[in-house]
């Protein structure tokens, strides 16, 4: 069940006009459990040109993936961040971080069932289009490939230095693809060694896929404020996103 919350909305100025971006919280439950996701689109056009999925990080859904939903819908995209921790449960700390995140690694067939019923929460809302491409950063990252292995039916999937390991009983033989990853050479959380073995099972499994490193780029590029956020990283792989978009769409 769907249930929308008060929306705001900001006006973004356009090349000849400007755009009215409206940008609203809105709440679901999967199993037992509510949730609660935030969706933007520029309520000037009669149809998005596409719907984009965006999962969190370890620390849930914060100011960053709204930010990053609101700059799709800038693009004319509907952007939607989901909630795979729940609307009572946001991290506050580190520990919370990886209690929360390490939860769900553990238990692989509710983090599906969690994945899987926020994409048809967002599905549902009335700006989304019936194609759909799912990102994520980080955690994230991690998670949209474990939607793609989980086999649901979406345009693509793009990582964004995400954890790459493949766990253990589990393959590709279920993802529909393609799938995008976008990482840094430099990463210390999931190295080249770990790129390299995922694009050979991608290969492996038939699964149409790609890939751009960042040479020096660390762990969190894109994340503003962090320790290692790299402009020249971030501005590339925001790029190649749009490309993406632009072949799915």
């Amino acid at each position: 069940m769907l249930r929308l919350i008060t929306p705001t909305a900001f006006v973004l100025a356009a090349t000849s006009a400007s755009a009215e971006i409206v940008s609203e919280a809105f709440e679901y439950d999967v199993g037992d459990t509510t949730f609660e996701g935030h969706v933007a689109f520029n309520s000037d056009l009669a149809e998005t040109k596409g719907t984009v999925v965006i999962l969190h990080d370890w620390d849930g859904l914060t100011d960053y993936e709204i930010r990053r939903a609101e700059m799709l819908a800038a693009l004319g995209y509907t952007g939607v961040a989901i909630d795979v921790y729940g609307r009572d449960s946001r991290p506050t700390s580190m520990e919370e971080n990886q209690q929360m995140s390490g939860a769900l690694y553990s238990d692989r067939d509710l983090f599906r069932e969690r994945l899987t019923g926020s994409i048809e929460a967002a599905s549902q809302l009335s700006s989304a289009t019936d194609d759909i491409v799912m990102i994520g950063y980080c955690f994230g990252g991690a998670g949209v490939l474990e939607a793609a292995r989980a086999g649901t039916n979406l345009a693509g999937y793009v990582s964004f230095h995400g954890g790459l390991g493949t766990p253990e009983g589990q393959d590709y033989s279920q993802a529909a693809g393609p799938i995008l990853l976008l990482h840094g050479s430099a990463d210390p959380v999931s190295g080249m060694a770990d790129l390299a073995t995922l694009l050979d099972e991608l290969q492996a499994a038939g699964i149409e896929h790609g890939a751009q490193v960042y040479g020096g780029a660390r762990h969190s590029y894109t994340v503003w404020g962090s320790d290692d956020y790299d402009l020249a990283a971030d501005q590339g792989s925001w790029d190649a996103l749009q490309g993406f978009l632009d072949d799915q769409f």
